[in-house]
């Protein structure tokens, strides 16, 4: 493009925001960080007084070989972990059922019962470090086997801190690990709000999650609208159920993209922030700990490539950065080598070091918000809120985000999204560097992590041992409670615990659920 067609040119956001040449003062009051509604950051004094906690998500193969991968991240500084899970857990199989065929331990860990999960944290105290886990139709069961982990540990449960993603809706919309229907995925999720009001206290019960959305192909305005469309349902059930907006809403958490645009994210970010501050007064919360917006965020898979994967690097630290100075609580860095494989030791050790580089590096900590004032955050900011505001209406309209997926409303939003930025990709008005524009024949050779066939065999061998060594009459009796309990009022975690400390598997507790709920196709 020569100069004179570039000062021609529009400049246009995905989310359909024109970027002007010059930005005058925004017509805006004073806010400082830490004040309501929060758009400079929840804490008066941020990254100054406490860095956000660095994940690397990490899960692969067997508990054992992702429990030495979790001490090698321990070791090079992580201050979270973050677990993956392979597909058959996500969906509620267990290692030997024939639809887990090829994917066991694929593109995260094999939990199968509580002696996976004993494994998998094998010399980690819980009690000492927050963990993350990203599961959703299997959250109840998972998250029942952390406990049942701490438990023989001898930890305080009062005292556990982390996050299970347990956001279902979104599944519906972009990600498809789903199982049963939405309306009974809900009471699940709300009977996890209600226990761990009473059992574990610092424990984050939900994260909503924008971030599948986004990866689905949703522009940045989407990703916010939806997100929070999502979690206004999951208050409005927990409220329906009779739980306090000021017991189960200071649990909840967020968890977003970091994209390219890097404006546009910082100002979705803090858009995020001030939505929720509203959203969360609307539902008559009354403490300002319920009003804040706290998210985790992992910076964008689909923007990886796999030409050229060293460029990665650099799209990372400009997503990562983006998250840093849009006020993010924690932050997961993609490996370069991630459009080709698991990530190695290698490309871990070098996302993480890209976190570490900012926080202590960069200067970028050293003020809360140090974008605050500048007149195109400030407009751009507003410009995203009102977007995603409309959308917000749109979706009330609808009935709210359940009636809203039901329809198809939201996932055909996002697929109109994803084709139109496809579309400017493929002709060219998108520029993705080493792929449609300074392309190079050059082949890729890097080292690429791979997970020996033999996964799936050493898992089955491991639940056929279990199988025959545990009190397969008490193994009966917990599911047959579990059952009782799913068919009718009652809170099903208790019982859910119970069945895992009989060390009950995966896949028979999901399965219990399936007979009680059905399982959703997604028609």
């Amino acid at each position: 493009m020569s100069t004179a067609d570039r000062k021609e040119k529009r400049f246009v956001l995905d989310s359909g925001i024109e970027v002007k040449r010059l930005y005058p003062p925004p017509d805006i009051p004073f806010e400082a960080p830490g004040e309501p509604p929060y758009t400079r950051g929840i804490y008066p004094g941020m990254y100054r007084d406490r860095l956000w906690t660095m994940r690397q998500y990490a899960g692969y193969a067997t508990a054992e070989e992702s429990n030495r991968r979790y001490h090698y991240l321990i070791a090079q500084g992580v201050m979270g972990l973050s677990v993956a899970f392979d597909l058959p857990t996500q969906i509620g199989y267990d290692s030997d059922h024939p639809f887990a065929e090829g994917e066991v331990g694929k593109v995260g860990v094999a939990i199968d019962s509580l002696e996976d999960m004993e494994i998998l944290f094998q010399g980690i105290e819980l009690e000492k470090i927050s963990t993350s886990m990203t599961i959703n139709a299997t959250a109840a069961v998972l998250l029942a086997m952390y406990i049942a982990v701490a438990k023989k540990q001898g930890a305080d449960l009062q005292k556990l801190a982390g996050t299970i993603q347990n956001d279902i809706l979104k599944e519906y919309i972009a990600r498809g690990t789903f199982i049963y229907p939405p309306r009974p995925s809900m009471r699940l999720i709300t009977d996890i709000f209600e226990y761990c009001s009473r059992h574990l206290p610092r424990w984050n019960t939900i994260s909503i999650s924008g971030y599948h959305i986004r990866e689905a192909g949703a522009t940045a305005v989407q990703e916010l609208a939806f997100t929070l469309a999502n979690a206004k349902a999951y208050v409005k059930a927990a409220l329906d159920k009779g739980l306090d907006i000021d017991v189960f809403g200071r649990r909840l958490s967020f968890f977003f993209n970091a994209h390219n645009n890097f404006f546009e994210e910082i100002a979705k970010f803090r858009a995020a922030r001030r939505m929720w501050h509203q959203i969360m007064t609307a539902f008559g919360a009354q403490q300002e700990r319920t009003k804040m917006l706290r998210f985790h965020t992992q910076t964008a898979g689909s923007t990886l490539t796999a030409q050229q994967p060293m460029n990665n690097i650099i799209r990372v630290t400009i997503q990562a950065l983006a998250a840093v100075l849009g006020g993010t609580q924690s932050l997961h860095t993609n490996a370069y080598d991630e459009a080709l494989s698991l990530p190695t030791e290698h490309s871990a050790r070098i996302a993480l070091r890209t976190q570490q580089i900012i926080a202590h590096e960069s200067g970028v900590t050293y003020t809360p918000d140090p974008l605050g004032g500048s007149y195109f955050i400030e407009t751009l900011t507003r410009e995203v809120e009102e977007k995603a505001q409309a959308y917000l209406q749109k979706i009330d309209n609808l009935g709210g985000a359940v009636a809203a997926i039901e329809q198809g409303y939201i996932q055909k939003e996002i697929a109109d999204a994803a084709y139109a930025y496809q579309q400017k990709i493929e002709t060219g008005e998108k520029v993705v560097v080493g792929v449609n524009r300074f392309t190079t024949e050059e082949s890729v050779n890097i080292d690429t992590l791979k997970v020996d066939d033999s996964v799936q065999q050493r898992q089955i061998e491991r639940l056929r041992r279990l199988r025959r060594r545990r009190n397969n009459q008490q193994v009966k009796a917990a599911l047959a409670r579990l059952e009782a309990a799913a068919r009718g009022t009652e809170n099903v975690m208790p019982y859910i615990l119970e069945a895992v400390e009989a060390y009950a598997t995966l896949g028979e507790i999901s399965d219990v659920f399936r007979s009680v709920f059905g399982e959703y196709s997604g028609a």
